[in-house]
């Protein structure tokens, strides 16, 4: 399975969307440099999100954008939510992330929810931790290294 990075996003603060960066160091155990979410042992250092979950809302007629999810990278042609936990990814050829968590609850404040009733977030996102430091970058490869049997 491999995709590519459609959109490298970061924030200074938590609790807002993500804006596209084009590029982001990636540090083992801590996350995306300079982003808000990044933190040393934690389970979700970095967060992902397919563009064929994005397209779902978008059928909803939402105007959507990298990083409205408030997610770290935007993935196409890889289906993010069917890889199990632990799955390591290799992405631009020097940073491993590993799959911790898939799907986390939407926050009651959601402005996605409250426009449509619906949210991918509980479903579809995915999070990861760091194995590897990498620099990642806008139209980088990310390609399935090791796949845990779920």
């Amino acid at each position: 399975m491999k995709g590519t990075i459609t959109a490298v996003c970061r924030s200074e603060r938590t609790g807002t969307r993500k804006e596209p960066c084009g590029e982001g160091v990636f540090i083992a155990d801590y996350g995306l440099e300079r982003d808000a979410h990044a933190a040393a042992g934690i389970a979700r250092q970095v967060s992902l999100l397919s563009e064929e979950s994005i397209g779902k809302m978008k059928a909803l007629g939402l105007e959507l954008n990298p990083g409205d999810f408030a997610e770290n990278l935007t993935v196409g042609g890889m289906d993010l939510c069917t890889l199990p936990v632990g799955t390591r990814l290799n992405v631009g050829g020097e940073a491993v992330l590993e799959i911790s968590q898939i799907g986390k609850a939407c926050h009651k404040g959601c402005a996605i929810f409250q426009a449509v009733g619906v949210c991918i977030m509980p479903k579809e996102g995915v999070f990861a931790r760091v194995i590897r430091n990498g620099t990642i970058r806008t139209g980088d490869s990310v390609e399935v290294a090791v796949k845990k049997e779920s």
